[in-house]
């Protein structure tokens, strides 16, 4: 028998060494990614649906009539989302925020808001619920989901000119019933109610000061975001940023400003005073002050993909594991897994990257999936 034919038969059977398997991660109420981030916030979007077309977000010439949503056997449950939801807290999830979409053309939506309302943390303490609305649908449904348990609000509103705002929405919705739901959930006790309105210079950034003598004195927080460069299909430029830098200056040029301390860890807007005491307002500086360093956010599409950056291409599928036949502590142990390996600072890293039109480049996903 020759030696090459004593190596092929030694070799045949022989079974690759198996990697060994991950130790499984267990809930013990604190999670920390690579950069030792916890997880404390889930962003859940119920539908990728919208009645809005705001150019920044859905425009209409991507989101037409013949634009494929998905399926709604493809959607998550209310069961399967609380299911999820009760898992995150026993990680260290203490606030979930529901978005869309427009999450509030979710039928039935106060079903799940009365299912998330009943989650404890480890230390048994209710979840911080909150949703953000574009506040179409707020005023008929306020009263619904404060009493099915949901905390506060935050509507999207990016200008009170009826015109601008039309333009903005681009399906010629008032401004009128926006600022109706807005009344109504400050009515119904959905407060402090947070009113966030994206900056796009050279299209609202005349709205800025309306906006904040409108809202100042009323109780209700606003906040001016600049214009992200989330997606791949609001053809995002850098000179249509005005830097929060510049919002704060124009407001506290009329009305003097104090800076706040964050009112929590991770916390996204900057806090300003007015020095009369006439309330507050944010800033939220994605694209010019990043504050990925203590970001502690995780998001959940409508059909199971749990996404660890707004910015990111990839997400993860959990809907296998949720039909399939993972028990808790499997599913809990794949979102430790996934957590504990996450590194994404996608801000920080914007002005060194290679511009994302660049041949190659993974398409980011759409705010309109996700939520923001």
């Amino acid at each position: 028998m020759s030696s090459q034919h004593v190596v092929k038969i030694a070799e045949i059977g022989r079974a690759p060494r198996a990697a060994p398997a991950a130790p499984a991660v267990a809930a013990t109420g604190v999670l920390l990614d690579r950069l030792a981030r916890p997880l404390t916030d889930l962003r859940i979007s119920v539908t990728d649906r919208c009645n809005f077309r705001c150019s920044y977000c859905m425009p209409k010439e991507v989101f037409d009539k013949d634009y494929q949503y998905l399926p709604h056997s493809a959607l998550l449950s209310f069961e399967e989302i609380t299911r999820l939801a009760r898992l995150f807290a026993s990680h260290g999830v203490r606030k979930i925020r529901l978005t869309g979409g427009e999450p509030l053309l979710r039928k039935n939506l106060e079903v799940l808001v009365e299912q998330l309302a009943a989650l404890r943390t480890p230390q048994g303490q209710p979840l911080d619920l909150t949703l953000t609305t574009n506040g179409s649908l707020l005023a008929r449904k306020a009263g619904a989901l404060k009493a099915a348990g949901l905390n506060r609000v935050t509507v999207s509103l990016d200008g009170l000119d009826d015109t601008v705002f039309r333009r903005m929405n681009d399906v010629d919705f008032p401004v009128a019933e926006v600022l109706a739901g807005i009344e109504a959930a400050k009515a119904a006790g959905l407060g402090p109610i947070k009113v966030n309105m994206v900056v796009k210079r050279g299209t609202n950034e005349q709205e800025i000061l309306p906006m904040a003598r409108h809202f100042r004195g009323s109780g209700v927080v606003l906040r001016f975001i600049e214009y992200m460069d989330v997606g791949a299909t609001n053809g995002w430029r850098m000179d249509e940023v005005l830097p929060s830098a510049e919002v704060v200056r124009r407001v506290g040029a009329e009305f003097p400003l104090v800076p706040l301390e964050a009112s929590a860890p991770g916390e996204t807007a900057q806090r300003w005073a007015y020095a009369d005491g006439g309330g507050e307002i944010g800033v939220i500086s994605s694209v010019t002050q990043a504050f990925c360093h203590d970001c502690s956010r995780a998001r959940l599409s409508t059909e199971g993909k749990l996404y660890l950056c707004l910015f990111a291409s990839q997400g993860h599928d959990l809907r296998p594991l949720l039909r399939g036949d993972a028990d808790d502590a499997q599913i809990t142990s794949a979102l430790g897994h996934i957590w504990q390996g996450r590194s994404d600072r996608y801000s920080e890293l914007r002005a060194s990257r290679v511009p994302d039109t660049d041949a190659g480049a993974a398409r980011r996903v759409e705010m309109s999936y996700i939520g923001g």
